[in-house]
């Protein structure tokens, strides 16, 4: 949507915008004058939801969420159906009861009924009240219609609610209860009989049901305490039979001195296998396994004594001998080697062998006893450990069932304590409906400020508000091109200019430019003459000569354009030539418009006669394809000539609804222009016709034909 075009669309129907919200305001004054005034009365109700004063626990922490929901729950219920229809009763009774100072005119119904009929009513009323009934369609099944009744006396539900107010006041403890009436007494009996019966309802509601609460919770609490009182007992005589004091505890001791024994059990057998080990060791010892405990070897000493019998029998042959030198060294040699060997014995036994010998035994007998008190002790621990696991063995069957008890025993004294807490919870807390007060009763008030002024300023804006959505949908819906804005917008092409339709009798070209009396030809003229400003200066610019003017529909002024461009070319002295159809004149005062010739006989015999400025040529009126008639060649070359005779060429070329013939004149012109006619809507086919005119070299824009000057 175009702004521009919205905004002369909202300036030519600017006093249908204006004169509309004028006149919807003074029909609102007519009728608001007879609204009465209006009264609002408001009665304040204090709760104590919010009020520590009011509280058992001053510094008791509030739930907000909780508290909205209570204030909720409460305003809900002073909407209810049945306070409604309770408030109605009183109201009937009211005036019923008391025809002077009743808060409405009673109807002609109640008017015709005499004084036991109404009698009769306010009792049936009376009887609802107390037992607090709901106003339903069934009470019209009675002998009085009484539902019907209490909406002609304007008491019925959907009034009620329509004027009444319940809010809770910000995060404050009040509520506010407020009604709006054309009787300020009956605004304020409205707010105080309903704010009293809400309350003694609700207290009384409330209270009932906290009754039925404690007494639920009592019953509850004693059934949890004989259950805690018996599992508990179960507990105590399970104990007292197994003579269990604490069996967690024993069996914890129990399982440490088993602990203690193994430990001593584990040493033992250590010590018995390391003293075995050694008594072993010694005994190896003293069976010659030492060197160092049995001296020197066997073979040693052997060999000392072989040595000395050998000496022994040297000597006895060197004496037998007579003593010669060979036995003498002999004996020396002996005596050496005997030496030698006694000395090497002597290194190799440095210690005693007897004093080690004698320590071993000393020692194998000390470890033989530690043996035999480690076997002695070894027997006692395992006697001990023998008792203790079973002592241990003897205490896990109860450790279920004990676990069990002690299980139950636990879960029921928490559920007697939860339940305990709740019931304590809610003796302590204070009654909810003993807290519903009321604070500020409702008063006759003053008449509210009139709304009569925002009502006609409401209507003018409405009235004002739907002209100018109408016209906005108008321009939504509206499809037509009416405009040149609009035009440049659907066509995305430039618009060189706009021209008039003419609907006098007279429509000669040649009588409409030497004419100078009429003012309707002169504003046309001044149309024509700004366009053939914008053409020649393209056509001037790029040297053409040759302007062919079609449009998308037959008979939408194209031909009217040609003639009359070409005449007012002809008027600035350039020597023109039209090319187009005959101009229908019917009506004219003068026919004839100049001496016309047929372009085909042109094409065919060359044969030209030119008029003083203006020559103009028919085309066939016979929709036929030019190029049949004669070859490219010879079209082309007749155009040659004819632009060596003229300035300036305008062809009325035909629509582009006959696209084949279009194509054929738009090879021989320069420049073209499109016609286009106001209020036409393009189709989608005429969209193609568009793209493919404006992709041609010399195509200048559109040319648009507005409304008809008469």
């Amino acid at each position: 949507m175009d702004i521009k075009i919205f905004f002369k669309l909202i300036k030519r129907y600017k006093w249908v915008l204006i004169s509309s919200p004028v006149l919807v305001g003074i029909i609102a004054y007519i009728l608001v004058k007879r609204i009465p005034k209006q009264y609002y009365s408001e009665t304040q109700i204090s709760t104590g939801l919010l009020d520590p004063s009011k509280k058992a626990i001053s510094n008791q922490s509030v739930d907000f969420f909780a508290v909205n929901q209570q204030f909720s729950n409460i305003i809900e219920k002073f909407g209810m159906k049945r306070m409604l229809s309770i408030l109605s009763y009183n109201l009937m009774i009211h005036d019923l009861s008391d025809v002077k100072h009743s808060f409405r005119d009673h109807s002609k119904y109640l008017k015709s009924m005499d004084a036991a009929a109404k009698a009769k009513i306010i009792g049936i009323l009376k009887t609802k009240l107390a037992t607090k009934s709901l106003l339903t369609l069934e009470d019209n099944s009675g002998a009085y219609a009484i539902f019907d009744l209490a909406e002609n006396m304007g008491y019925g539900e959907d009034a009620l609610r329509d004027k009444l107010e319940i809010s809770h006041a910000g995060n404050s403890d009040l509520i506010m209860v407020g009604f709006t009436s054309e009787d300020p007494s009956l605004s304020a009996f409205v707010v105080n009989s309903l704010s009293q019966e809400c309350i003694n309802i609700y207290s009384s509601d409330v209270s009932t049901n906290q009754s039925n609460a404690a007494a639920v919770l009592d019953s509850l609490l004693k059934v949890k305490e004989l259950d805690m009182d018996k599992k508990n007992s179960s507990l105590s005589s399970f104990k007292k039979t197994k003579g269990v004091l604490n069996l967690n505890e024993q069996s914890a001791t129990v399982y440490n001195e088993i602990s203690k024994y193994e430990s001593q059990r584990a040493e033992m057998l250590r010590t018995i296998a390391s003293n075995q080990a050694a008594i072993g060791t010694i005994i190896g010892k003293l069976r010659g396994g030492d060197s160092f405990v049995e001296g020197s070897s066997y073979s040693d000493n052997k060999a000392i004594v072989s040595l000395k019998r050998q000496l022994e029998v040297a000597n006895n042959t060197y004496i037998d001998g007579g003593f010669k030198m060979s036995g003498q060294k002999k004996i020396d040699s002996l005596n050496r080697l005997i030496s030698a060997k006694s000395n090497s014995n002597s290194d190799e036994n440095v210690l005693d062998p007897r004093t080690s010998k004698q320590a071993l035994v000393q020692q194998k007998l000390d470890l033989e006893i530690k043996l035999q008190q480690a076997k002695s002790s070894m027997q006692t621990v395992d006697h001990e450990l023998s008792t203790l696991r079973a002592r241990y063995a003897s205490m896990v069957p109860y450790d279920a069932d004990i676990q069990n008890y002690q299980r139950d025993a636990d879960l029921a004294t928490k559920e007697y304590m939860a339940a305990l807490d709740q019931s304590n919870q809610s003796k302590t807390s204070n009654s909810l409906g003993m807290h519903l007060k009321i604070e500020q009763a409702g008063l006759p008030g003053k008449a509210l400020r009139s709304k009569k002024v925002l009502y006609v300023m409401g209507s003018s804006f409405a009235g004002f508000g739907l002209c100018f959505g109408v016209l906005l949908l108008m321009l939504i819906l509206d499809q037509k091109i009416k405009d040149v804005d609009r035009l440049k917008i659907a066509t995305g092409s430039e618009v060189i200019g706009s021209f008039s339709k003419i609907t006098t009798s007279e429509r000669n070209p040649s009588y409409i430019w030497n004419d100078n009396s009429s003012a309707t030809h002169d504003d046309y003229k001044n149309e024509i003459r700004s366009l053939r400003f914008e053409l020649l200066k393209k056509l001037d610019q790029n040297k053409e000569q040759v302007l062919g003017i079609s449009s998308l529909l037959p008979k939408e002024g194209k031909t009217q354009l040609a003639y009359n461009l070409a005449y007012s070319f002809a008027m600035v002295g350039r020597k023109t030539l039209l090319i187009a159809e005959e101009l229908p004149l019917e009506g004219a005062a003068q026919k004839k418009i100049a001496s016309s010739q047929s372009f085909q006989n042109f094409i065919v015999k060359r044969k030209l006669q030119t008029e003083d400025l203006i020559t103009v040529m028919t085309k066939n009126a016979v929709k036929k394809s030019l190029l049949e008639t004669q070859s490219l060649k010879n079209l082309r070359s007749a155009f040659d000539e004819l632009r060596k005779e003229f300035d300036n060429i305008v062809i009325d070329i035909s629509s582009l609804q006959d696209l084949n013939l279009t194509k054929e004149w738009l090879l021989f012109v320069d420049m073209s222009v499109l016609v286009f006619r106001s209020g036409n809507i393009i189709s989608d086919d005429q969209r193609k016709h568009i793209e493919y005119i404006k992709q041609q070299q010399g195509f200048a824009g559109w040319v648009f034909y507005d409304h008809p000057i008469t």
